[in-house]
Parts: structure tokens; C-alpha cells; sequence
């Protein structure tokens, strides 16, 4: 765990520009949910690659980095949407909250532990 403060700069990132996005498109909510919830899980891709890569830049890159990194990022946006979406001023249901944002968090631990993993092997380690 070489970069914690990295890890945990990157998790706040990835959280909030993808919020600010979603701030921005709001509007396509209302005329194409289906539109607006793609488009915020390829926004969230794009940064969650783009993160991971430049922190793996700075580590080892191997499958622990991957967990830690992967793990750090889901905690930090589940965190700082407990604020927004279920204690603050949206007040959404837990059930909702998941079904809608929190499920798709997921994605962030699978690929960062998908590049540790192929990190680790490539320089030959387990």
C-alpha cells in the first residue's frame, strides 16, 4: 500500500466527477433515464480506468495495490453518497439507493483488482 494518500485523492475524484457530471446532464433524467444512467455508468469507466492507471503508475502493481485500491474506491463513494443520497438533502431510500447508484460501485473493485491481477503477472508474481 505505497499511495494511500493517492488512493484515497483518486477515490474523492472519482466520486465527484462523476457527481458533477450527473449535475450536468440532469436534465436527460427527466426525458431518458435509460440515456442518463448509461451515460453516467460510462463516465464512471472512463475515470475509474483512467485513475487506476495513473495510481498503478505510482505502486508496484500487483493484485493487493488492485483489492486495496478497488476497495478504497468503493468505500469513499458509498461514504460521500451517504451524505448526499440517504442522510442528505435527497433523503432516498436505502433500497433505492442501491437498486439505482450503489450497485453499480461494484464495477470499481473488479477492475482494479482485474489490473493488480494482470499487473502481477505479468511481472511474474502470484
Amino acid at each position: 500500500m505505497q499511495a494511500i494518500k493517492s488512493a484515497f485523492i483518486y477515490g474523492f475524484l472519482l466520486w465527484l466527477i462523476p457527481f458533477l457530471a450527473s449535475v450536468v446532464i440532469f436534465p436527460l433524467k427527466k426525458t431518458d433515464a435509460a440515456f442518463y444512467q448509461s451515460s453516467l455508468g460510462v463516465i464512471s469507466i472512463i475515470v475509474l480506468v483512467i485513475l487506476t492507471v495513473h495510481y498503478f503508475k505510482k505502486t508496484q502493481g500487483n493484485l493487493k495495490e488492485g483489492i486495496f485500491l478497488g476497495l478504497i474506491f468503493l468505500l469513499i463513494s458509498l461514504f460521500f453518497d451517504f451524505f448526499f443520497f440517504i442522510w442528505g438533502p435527497i433523503k432516498m431510500p436505502l433500497v433505492a439507493y442501491i437498486k439505482e447508484i450503489g450497485i453499480g460501485y461494484l464495477v470499481y473493485p473488479v477492475i482494479t483488482i482485474g489490473f493488480g491481477y494482470l499487473l502481477s503477472h505479468q511481472k511474474g508474481q502470484s
